[in-house]
């Protein structure tokens, strides 16, 4: 009998018997909620360099991915690609790539990307707003209430190693480690927009990118943009990190003006002349150089993991198996949004691992032009099929019905970017 036959009965009930009259037990009766210091970083010297991850328990989590799949359903931002079917990190570094990039396909213009980085977001939440924007977007009244007993007074304490502080109680913030958090955030985030069409506001549950579409030197409308975020983040509680902040400025013209620098809170947002977004590093030349040659780095220090494996005599299938985990995952991470701009060079680099992986395993393996292929084929169809994926009106049947209007470019930077190769490649099919 398997475990699903074992358990999905009385879990079904027990399911019904909280949601259905909308409430969680007594606090009184509930487990105190324990939560681990996770260092987020090797320096461990101040409260703030730990991050606090709740441990519950395997049935509330059963709960939350229940209330999580009816959450789901709510309309969010278009441009929040977090909890979003058909939505990946690729897709909000392929939109910001094109932003810019069909931005600057006109004369005089350049960008500014403002990359925000909130403190402790989840634990900033505050439930009775949260409350308020989840009924105004539509939720169940009583679906609502639930979710506000679930954040209000919780009882937490803290271990580190052997120690346990002693518990106090919570009113605010979403537990860190729970399901329904990254969601929760989300939903409290979703009327933060931007209302301007020359700036675009991409959100990845609390990952937020600012971009300022900026032509002839017209850099107002993005810094009103930037102060009414900064007021939205103070009116809900959700406190800007400048410390981590940083902004990238992508500037081709050949007389390029001073840039004044961002203020929030009265200090200065640091310039970076590259940054790792969602995984991917973004240069200010919008050259991949850099995050191809970080992408063959971190390849090459697992090869030597394959070489022992194969020294301790781990099967071929075994070392496969490995090799698709922790290699090749990484030589493909968001590969849609680099490498058709990728140099010969540089895609010569990224086979020669892959060979090198193949001759340690004693197998052909799939090449990275073969992966790019096949993922870009099934992302167009998938955008293409969605009319809600923010992409989705770029790609647009001509009236033969066979073959899709290409998209005016003027650089060899925008005709190399994704949605543009990925609208030639139906081209040729």
């Amino acid at each position: 009998m398997t475990c699903k036959c074992l358990t999905s009965d009385w879990l079904t009930a027990l399911s019904i018997s909280v949601i259905n009259p909308i409430k969680l037990p007594e606090r009184r009766e509930r487990e105190r909620e324990r939560a681990i210091a996770i260092a987020r970083a090797r320096e461990r010297e101040r409260l703030y360099d730990y991050r606090p991850v709740a441990l519950t328990s395997v049935v509330m989590k059963v709960l939350e991915r229940l209330v999580c799949r009816y959450l789901t359903y709510i309309t969010l931002d278009p441009h929040q690609f977090a909890y979003r079917a058909n939505r990946g990190v690729d897709d909000a570094v392929s939109l910001c790539t094109h932003f810019i990039l069909q931005h600057l396909n006109t004369k005089s213009t350049y960008a500014r990307v403002l990359f925000i980085d909130f403190s402790s977001a989840f634990n900033t939440i505050i439930p009775v707003r949260l409350y308020n924007f989840l009924l105004a977007a539509g939720v169940n009244a009583l679906l609502c209430q639930w979710i506000l007993t679930f954040l209000s007074s919780r009882k937490q304490c803290v271990k580190i190693q052997n120690n346990v502080s002693s518990p106090r109680i919570l009113n605010t913030g979403a537990p860190q480690g729970c399901v329904l958090s990254p969601l929760l955030f989300s939903l409290y985030t979703n009327n933060c927009t931007s209302n301007s069409a020359s700036v675009k506001m991409l959100k990845f549950a609390d990952d937020t990118t600012v971009i300022g579409l900026i032509s002839d030197g017209e850099g107002s409308t993005y810094r009103s943009e930037v102060e009414q975020l900064v007021q939205w983040c103070e009116d809900n509680n959700l406190i800007l990190n400048t410390t981590k902040t940083k902004e990238l400025i992508i500037d081709y013209r050949k007389k390029a003006g001073q840039h004044l620098p961002i203020s929030i809170n009265g200090q200065v947002v640091e310039w970076v002349s590259s940054f790792r977004f969602l995984g991917t590093t973004i240069h200010q030349s919008l050259s991949w150089n850099l995050n191809i040659s970080l992408i063959i780095s971190k390849s090459h220090q697992r090869i030597y993991f394959l070489r022992q494996l194969r020294k301790f005599g781990v099967s071929q299938a075994g070392i496969t198996h490995f090799y698709c985990a922790a290699i090749e995952s990484v030589l493909t991470f968001s590969l849609l949004v680099w490498y058709g701009s990728a140099t010969s060079q540089d895609k010569q680099q990224l086979e020669r691992v892959v060979r090198r992986a193949s001759e340690i395993i004693g197998c052909s393996l799939p090449t990275i032009g073969s992966h790019y292929d096949t993922t870009i084929s099934r992302k167009t169809r998938k955008i293409i099929s969605d009319p809600s994926h923010p992409a989705h009106h770029l790609f647009t049947l001509l009236p033969s019905g066979r073959r899709y209007r290409s998209i005016t470019r003027k650089t060899t930077r925008f005709r190399d970017s994704t949605y543009l190769q990925a609208i030639r490649h139906l081209n040729k099919q």
